[in-house]
C-alpha cells in the first residue's frame, strides 16, 4: 500500500475505498479529475507568456508612475480623496437610515468621534464628510458642540 502513495492514477481502484466512493459519488468518472489534472501542465506550457505579461504590465505602471506630472499627480490625488469623502458620506447616510429604521420614534443624533469609531476613519474625514451632507440637507447641526443630527428618510 506504502509504494501506491504517490502514484495514486496507478492504483487499482478497490485497493481505497476513498477513490471507490468518488467513483460513486461522480457517474463521470475521473474524466473530471483528468481535466483537473491538465490544469497545471498548461500553467507549466504557457508560463512564459504569463510572465511576459505581468512584466509588461508593471513596466507600463512603474512608466506612467515615473512620468506623471505634479499637477497631474494633484489632480489624482484630489479626485480620490473626493472620492473617498463622498463615499463616506454615503456610509454615513446608510448608518442614519439604518438606525432610524431600528428606532423609528427618535432622532438619530451622533457624535463626530463615535462615528469615526464606528466607521474606523479619522474624526476630520468624518467631520468633512457631514459637512458635505449638510450641504444636501441630509444633516443638521446639533446644538452641542461636534454633534450631528441625521435627517430621517422620509
Amino acid at each position: 500500500m506504502d509504494q501506491h502513495f504517490c502514484n495514486l492514477w496507478g492504483v487499482r481502484s478497490d485497493e481505497y475505498p476513498i477513490e471507490r466512493s468518488f467513483m460513486r459519488l461522480n457517474p463521470a468518472g475521473s474524466s473530471d479529475m483528468n481535466m483537473l489534472s491538465r490544469i497545471p501542465s498548461w500553467i507549466a506550457l504557457h508560463w512564459k507568456t504569463g510572465a511576459v505579461i505581468a512584466g509588461a504590465v508593471g513596466i507600463a505602471a512603474t512608466c506612467r508612475w515615473c512620468l506623471e506630472t505634479d499637477e497631474a499627480r494633484a489632480h489624482r490625488v484630489e479626485r480620490n480623496r473626493k472620492k473617498e469623502l463622498r463615499r463616506l458620506a454615503d456610509k454615513i447616510s446608510t448608518y442614519g437610515r439604518n438606525v432610524h429604521q431600528r428606532y423609528p420614534t427618535g432622532d438619530v443624533v451622533v457624535s463626530e468621534r463615535d462615528l469615526a469609531d464606528h466607521l474606523r476613519k479619522r474624526p476630520d474625514s468624518v467631520a468633512t464628510a457631514l459637512n458635505i451632507l449638510l450641504g444636501e440637507r441630509k444633516v443638521q447641526k446639533a446644538p452641542l458642540n461636534g454633534y450631528w443630527r441625521l435627517q430621517s428618510p422620509d
